[in-house]
């Protein structure tokens, strides 16, 4: 619930703020024009990376190994391509740092100790009912 303020109002607001000073510096058409790129080109690499993720984790199921690692990656290449598919320079910058592996690298502990305790909180609250 901490979470929903910024994620519905404050980001929001500052994505606006930065459009309309983009829109005053550079220009309405190329702001607009930057939006569309980063929209295609936040599609295209979603769509690349997350095929090759989808054939390293069936490898590793030929294997008989647990892709854990391949489904983490595929959870960041579809937030940051949600992400850079949604109008902003916030946005868009998360999504390529979601997006490129170098980057990547640096999310992936904190999404894996969020959703290792988002699954502990939920397993406590089943046990309890």
């Amino acid at each position: 619930m901490r979470f929903l303020i910024p994620i519905f109002i404050v980001i929001p607001a500052l994505e606006i703020m930065l459009l309309l000073y983009s829109g005053k510096l550079i220009g309405g058409i190329p702001t607009f024009l930057l939006i569309i790129a980063t929209g295609i080109l936040g599609a295209y690499l979603a769509k690349k990376q997350g095929l090759a993720i989808i054939q390293k984790a069936q490898r590793q199921m030929s294997h008989g190994e647990i892709p854990s690692e391949a489904i983490v990656d595929g959870i960041c290449i579809l937030l940051g391509g949600l992400l850079l598919l949604t109008p902003g320079f916030i946005t868009d910058t998360a999504g390529f740092l979601l997006l490129f592996p170098g980057t990547r690298k640096f999310v992936k502990p904190l999404l894996l100790k969020w959703l290792r305790r988002f699954f502990q909180t939920r397993s406590r609250v089943t046990i309890i009912r």
